[in-house]
């Protein structure tokens, strides 16, 4: 799998096997483990009894495939019976409207569950709803997958393996609360000390229990979270631009049409045209002639 700009979720259901990913130590796959491989990292999976050296030396012999977002796509490797079973796939987990989970994640999540968890079960409806492509699938689909990140950050709260460090801000409810507030109406007039009165925090508690939550300071976090309900509202074509500004807490379209440059690189009113512009090549692509090939891979929102 080649580097995506999004993180992979792998599920091992049978078998083993090792999972290789760029930079980091190989993983021996067992059934009922679930690995979440950071965002820019290829990874390479291979088989117990299978030699990673020959799986590289004979890449050109295999047909690769394009992982395209919300499709499915079941690939089989070799004959007989399978020597390992798995189900992978690029998400995209937010906490709220604005915290992206996994964005920072730098090093792999490796968590090993047992047969009553029933991850499996989970991973194969989610995997048949998809494959059905009937009525509700998509949604049905997701909501069977939150229903396996559910039980990995349930496990965070436990779990003695360093990766739980990544998720520090689901063990500090103050800071959770305070975030909840900012991504629920980022619009409003928050301050530092509007924070601190509603979670119950002096000023120097919370600046640095949220720094070391966020890497970053409560305005900046806010800022964040204003520039993508804005990305959304544009993309959305649902308001004007100057509505826009003040849906994302700014009086000032000039202000609002700075900070949104300076966060991503282009005017609103541009951002707002690739959108339409890209909606309008995605629904050509849906509309035109099927093909033989079955779709590739799986993109979860």
């Amino acid at each position: 799998m080649e580097r995506g700009d999004l993180p992979t979720i792998i599920y091992g259901l049978t078998g083993s096997g090792m999972i290789i990913i760029e930079g980091e130590a190989a993983i021996e796959l067992v059934p009922h483990m679930l690995v979440v491989a950071p965002a820019n990292k290829s990874i390479d999976i291979v088989a117990a009894g299978s030699s990673f050296g020959c799986s590289r030396s004979g890449a050109g012999s295999i047909k690769k495939s394009t992982f395209a977002p919300g499709s499915v796509h079941r690939c089989a490797i070799g004959e007989g019976e399978a020597a390992l079973s798995l189900v992978c796939g690029c998400f995209h987990a937010v906490y709220g409207p604005g915290l992206d989970l996994f964005a920072s994640l730098a090093s792999p999540v490796v968590e090993t569950f047992d047969a009553y968890d029933q991850l499996d079960q989970v991973m194969s409806y989610a995997m048949v709803e998809l494959a059905a492509r009937e009525i509700g699938g998509g949604p049905m689909a997701s909501a069977l997958f939150k229903l396996v990140l559910l039980t990995l950050l349930r496990r965070s709260l436990t779990s003695a393996n360093t990766w739980v460090e990544h998720l520090s801000l689901l063990n500090d409810p103050p800071i959770a609360r305070a975030f909840a507030e900012m991504a629920s109406c980022p619009a409003a007039e928050f301050s530092v000390q509007t924070l601190c009165r509603s979670v119950g925090l002096s000023r120097s508690a919370f600046m640095a229990r949220f720094t070391a939550a966020f890497g970053e300071s409560p305005m900046s976090v806010l800022r964040r979270l204003r520039m993508r309900h804005a990305a959304g509202l544009l993309a959305a074509n649902a308001a004007s631009i100057d509505q826009v500004a003040l849906h994302a807490g700014y009086q000032s379209r000039s202000s609002f049409t700075r900070t949104f440059r300076k966060h991503y690189g282009t005017d609103p009113s541009d951002y707002r045209s690739e959108a339409k512009r890209v909606l309008v090549a995605c629904d050509i692509e849906a509309d035109g002639a099927p093909s033989d090939e079955p779709p590739a891979a799986l993109k979860v929102g």
